[in-house]
């Protein structure tokens, strides 16, 4: 039996991805050296582990740098979750600690951009969680707790993001005893500031939004969304559960943008109908294209 052919990608894409991973990596070295670390903050998973080590050996093991915990810490995470990971994302994430730690080598000796907590908080967060999400949004990771959570929880009964936040939270107790605890505070909202940019840099600002509508004017509706809003429609068939009726349902994407027009644009033609919006994590095909109107 003959296998599946693979596209491969090509050249030029690969040169790219991995141009884009060194920006991501470098933005997350300025972050940690140039905010976090001058402050006494850090984030969560390795790279929090890693600087707390950083600060409890900088006297006894001074050759011992942030850069290179992160590569001894995330190198046995890689590599005991290569089969679960893959090849590909493997290599981009090792690429990825390698840039991050040779970035910040470089970085160590500039003087830290500002010495305000909250200040070194919001940027130094809004910077790594930019950098970071770059980095996975090109195929790679930075932090190996995750590939420890999808390792430990396939048979334990929590989730990856559950293990994550129970490690996190022995993290950030640690720094309360290393740095202090309003340092640890300081670090949580870092964490969370990075957190919400990581998915602002992996989904992406055109935000889109999967709308179901159901409604005895479903033709009229559908040809208003197509030519007021230039979005097309999918219509789906279903069936009244309390009547018993056949339904047809129109699905569209939007951004959220164009909710509030979609919105008045449907109740304007059918007071009566019924909205379903929800978050999509992506959109891609079709002719869907980011437009506004």
């Amino acid at each position: 039996m003959a296998g599946k052919n693979h596209k491969k990608e090509t050249i030029p894409h690969l040169i790219y991805r991995f141009i884009m991973i060194a920006i991501g990596a470098v933005f997350a070295a300025a972050s940690i050296e140039l905010f976090l670390v001058p402050n006494q903050i850090i984030d969560g998973g390795i790279i929090g582990i890693s600087l707390i080590l950083n600060h409890l050996l900088s006297n006894t093991v001074p050759f011992i740098s942030f850069g290179i915990l992160v590569v001894i810490l995330n190198i046995p995470f890689m590599f005991s979750g290569y089969k679960h990971i893959g090849k590909t994302f493997m290599i981009s994430s090792l690429f990825g600690i390698v840039a991050l730690a040779i970035a910040e080598r470089f970085m160590h000796h500039i003087e830290p951009f500002t010495t305000e907590p909250i200040l070194a908080t919001v940027f130094g967060g809004l910077l790594l969680g930019t950098g970071v999400g770059l980095v996975i949004r090109h195929g790679g990771a930075m932090d190996g707790t995750e590939i420890l959570g999808i390792l430990l929880t396939k048979k334990a009964p929590f989730s990856v993001g559950e293990f994550v936040m129970f490690i996190n939270i022995f993290i950030f107790a640690w720094a309360a005893f290393v740095f202090g605890l309003e340092q640890a505070m300081f670090s949580v909202m870092t964490y969370y500031i990075a957190f919400k940019t990581i998915d602002t840099v992996v989904q992406g600002l055109d935000e889109t939004k999967a709308v179901f509508i159901v409604s005895d004017h479903y033709e009229e509706v559908s040809e208003a969304i197509l030519s007021r809003l230039g979005r097309g429609t999918t219509m789906l068939k279903g069936r009244g559960g309390f009547t018993d009726n056949d339904k047809e349902i129109i699905y569209v994407v939007v951004t959220r943008l164009e909710v509030t027009k979609l919105k008045t644009l449907v109740h304007d033609i059918d007071p009566q109908a019924f909205l379903t919006i929800m978050d999509t994590q992506e959109t891609k095909g079709g002719r869907f294209k980011s437009a506004i109107h």
